[in-house]
């Protein structure tokens, strides 16, 4: 198992259900943190699978208002652009589409995640879980990522540091005050976003679990269980 600490000044972990204005949910999603772990390192050969996320600061929520574009050119006008058969003007002018809308973000987040990958079907003869496991300590270890990490949108980019473990998967911290311990919130969080099941690559399903907080401690089920529903 492999343990990192990120940490950020803002967040947001979108709730689909909300349709017009960006809400967050409470404390990061699972999905969200298996992009951080792609971040750092992704290959076809290894899906990461989260176990356990430990909140270390206390929930807090700001409200901001952000401008957005509220238009998007489709597929088949850029496609055509780029084949040189375009006609007319699709041109999307910012100034003329742009929306105001409110957001619920979190503010002043620090998680500690754990996962692990399993090997996938498209790993090659010369692909072993040493190789990989060892290319995720080095990478992560010297701060290295394919792209900057973030916390559910994009423009929260986040901060991430390797935390060693001991043999029985429990982290070997610092000492105070560089030590950071989950907070002591019991909250049932309700139904959350697991991830996108990509079985169907053309119409990918949302699979949401219950999620609850024991002292600060969520435990994440395994994509196969029947707590996992789709």
């Amino acid at each position: 198992m492999f343990c990192i600490e990120v940490w950020g000044d803002y967040a947001l972990f979108t709730r689909p259900e909300m349709k017009v204005e960006r809400v967050s949910y409470p404390v990061i999603t699972p999905s969200a943190c298996r992009a951080i772990f792609e971040a750092i390192l992704w290959k076809p050969a290894i899906e990461w699978q989260i176990k356990r996320i430990e909140v270390l600061n206390p929930i807090e929520w700001i409200s901001v208002r952000r401008n957005e574009v509220g238009v998007k050119m489709s597929t088949r006008n850029a496609q055509s652009m780029m084949n040189g058969k375009g006609k007319g003007d699709y041109d999307i002018v910012i100034d003329d589409n742009r929306q105001q809308r409110a957001s619920l973000l979190l503010k002043d987040v620090r998680y500690r995640i754990y996962a692990d990958f399993v090997m996938t079907n498209k790993a090659g003869k010369a692909d072993n879980r040493s190789k990989f496991a060892q290319m995720f300590e080095r990478r992560a270890n010297k701060g290295q990522c394919f792209y900057q990490p973030y916390l559910g949108c994009r423009e929260f980019s986040c901060f991430f540091q390797l935390i060693e473990l001991d043999k029985k998967n429990q982290p070997i911290l610092l000492d105070p005050p560089d030590a950071f311990e989950p907070i002591s919130d019991n909250q049932d969080l309700g139904f959350m976003l697991y991830d996108l099941d990509y079985t169907n690559t053309n119409n990918p399903q949302p699979m949401f679990f219950h999620a609850k907080m024991n002292h600060g401690v969520i435990s994440i089920p395994d994509k196969s269980s029947s707590e996992v529903k789709r």
